[in-house]
């Protein structure tokens, strides 16, 4: 475990036996995970999603009682995943980290509640998958714009070959921002 500049958020590398035939890791241990918790999240959902070269997804968030912790990976391909901390009381408060992840590294980034979060892909096609520590709530479902000029998120790749969808282009700035 790696904790990054954002408070609670941490980079897991697990142990991966590799092969002639392939490889085989634990992508998830309760035992071991819960063991770098004072009080460990308890996940509730699973979540997958396949995107191709340039897709933006996020940054979203939920907020109040639906606030979710997530641990995130990468089950094929290449991201570059965003984090940024809006919990007021935290010495991280309105920093990001972007961290490439992929399938072949396995690392698995843990995502503290009061967070919001995102990724671009940069292969060619990424399924991107990750547990939360509470069920979506649409009604409490926030988000940022991927272009703040508050951030100023460098998503490594040129503007023109970034994909978003309607609904992320449409989410307010930072400073507009409800969190």
């Amino acid at each position: 475990m790696q904790q990054t500049t954002i408070a609670d958020c941490f980079l897991f590398t697990p142990k991966v036996f590799r092969d002639d035939r392939g490889f085989f890791c634990e992508t998830y241990n309760k035992k071991q995970f819960d063991s770098f918790f004072k009080t460990p999240p308890v996940f509730v959902q699973d979540n997958q999603s396949e995107s191709h070269f340039g897709v933006v997804r996020g940054l979203h968030y939920q907020i109040g009682a639906a606030a979710q912790a997530k641990l995130i990976r990468v089950v094929h391909g290449r991201v570059l995943d965003v984090v940024v901390d809006l919990r007021r009381d935290s010495k991280s408060f309105l920093k990001h980290i972007a961290v490439e992840i992929d399938h072949q590294s396995m690392q698995q980034l843990f995502v503290p509640r009061g967070c919001a979060h995102g990724f671009v892909t940069l292969s060619d096609h990424a399924v991107f998958a990750y547990k939360c520590d509470n069920f979506y709530d649409g009604k409490s479902e926030k988000g940022i714009r991927y272009n703040d000029p508050d951030l100023n998120i460098d998503w490594r790749l040129p503007e023109s070959q970034l994909n978003l969808s309607e609904k992320d282009l449409d989410l307010p700035f930072l400073k507009d921002a409800t969190y």
